[in-house]
């Protein structure tokens, strides 16, 4: 961190009259007074007032006490599709199950053929002020999945929308390529002929095109079984494609321990995981990314065993898993809240959970996630006075400024 070095140290622009929570090492890493300066787009020093060298400096902000985080890292999105589930939420709420929408042409389907139907541009178009709306509560990395177009044609355009969003925004994007989320109607119930699909078609495709950062897929009953899975895993590590997985979120496949097996950057859900599987993410350094807003949202019951991810070192990350049908959410700071609050995780957890470990989970630990010398220069600035705040509101903002990159 550059700490102690007294020399002088040319940069573009600094913040300074800070409280930093760095988010290195296990906890927040707070420093009370401190400082960021960024060169080129980097941080090239963050930490205490008196540890800093000399800095000549292009321009200088004074913050005025206020805090400064990593920017915010949404590690599990869904936020391209076409259309929306609105229609199903009444339904819902008058008293129809997930299983009677989706076999009336509802669900994932529903969606599908919106998002069949819709251009890219149009795509590109419906998702930004979702993201907007992530951006304007301090998120500078986002994930986004594709997993609603279930053909070929259809998952290449959404990975290519994911991809424009980072184009036209001052956001960094990584993209999932989820193509065994559902069986598509002209599947026919055959799981099995679909799945070779995605192995043989979709992802060779998807790879060649360089349009996917990693491959997931959804274990569990009303999707696929863990040895299908497995089939998918295995094409994705032929590609050199690191794997993630929706795991554990309404029964136990053992879906994390398959994941573990495979050096899965995250298993994603996880209400239903058992001790077993905790261990085998915790040996295989596997993130858990919890995802308290699709809990809340379907009324789920299980919680996820938080206890047991502590026990065994596992770490834990939070996420808006926004989409159409079990989350549709656009706030991180809500998603701490309901972190906090439903799964009784720490201040400390919740932070890490959208910086330093949400990084971690989608493999860029390197670049973001904490205010580090050498990562890129993403902050968010916030009017508190503690960093609990950020947890403890909810529906209120208190974004000061947000800075991607450096600018």
């Amino acid at each position: 961190m550059y700490s102690h070095n007294k020399g002088r140290m040319q940069c573009d622009r600094l913040w300074k009259n800070a409280r930093l929570a760095t988010l290195t090492g296990e906890g927040l890493g707070i420093v009370e007074s401190g400082l960021v300066a960024a060169r080129d787009g980097r941080i090239v020093f963050a930490g205490a007032v008196a540890d800093a060298p000399t800095l000549d400096a292009a321009e200088a902000i004074d913050c005025a006490g206020r805090w400064i985080t990593p920017g915010l890292v949404d590690c599990h999105t869904h936020i391209v599709y076409g259309g929306n589930r609105a229609h199903e939420f009444e339904l819902r709420l008058a008293g129809a199950s997930y299983e009677e929408i989706a076999r009336a042409g509802g669900g994932i389907v529903s969606t599908m053929r919106a998002t069949r139907a819709a251009t890219e541009e149009a795509l590109v178009a419906s998702a930004l002020p979702r993201v907007d709306a992530l951006i304007g509560e301090g998120v500078t990395t986002m994930e986004i999945k594709s997993g609603y177009g279930l053909d070929l044609a259809t998952e290449l355009k959404s990975l290519r929308a994911a991809r424009r969003i980072g184009e036209v925004r001052p956001l960094s994007v990584t993209t999932t390529f989820l193509g065994a989320h559902a069986l598509p109607p002209e599947a026919i119930g055959d799981k099995d002929s679909y799945i070779a699909t995605v192995c043989d078609e979709m992802l060779p495709a998807v790879a060649k095109a360089g349009l996917a950062d990693a491959v997931d897929a959804f274990c569990e009953g009303i999707a696929f079984t863990p040895q299908q899975v497995e089939r998918v895993f295995e094409a994705a590590k032929a590609r050199g494609l690191r794997v993630k997985l929706h795991a554990e979120q309404l029964s136990n496949l053992h879906g994390a321990s398959l994941a573990a097996r495979y050096g899965a950057l995250s298993a994603d859900h996880l209400e239903h995981v058992d001790e077993q599987g905790v261990k085998a993410l915790s040996a295989s350094g596997t993130v858990a990314v919890l995802l308290p807003g699709a809990f809340y949202f379907v009324r789920e019951t299980h919680k996820p065993p938080v206890e047991l991810l502590r026990q065994h070192g596992v770490r834990i990350a939070l996420a808006s898993d926004s989409n159409p049908g079990t989350s549709p959410l656009t706030s991180l700071l809500l998603a701490m809240n309901m972190g906090a609050t439903l799964f009784r995780l720490t201040v400390d957890e919740c932070l890490a959970g959208v910086t330093r470990e949400a990084a971690r989970a989608l493999g860029c630990l390197d670049s973001v996630g904490t205010l580090e010398a050498g990562k890129w220069c993403d902050l968010a600035i916030w009017d508190i006075e503690r960093p609990a705040e950020l947890v403890y509101r909810m529906g209120f903002n208190p974004l000061h400024a947000r800075v991607w990159r450096g600018r």
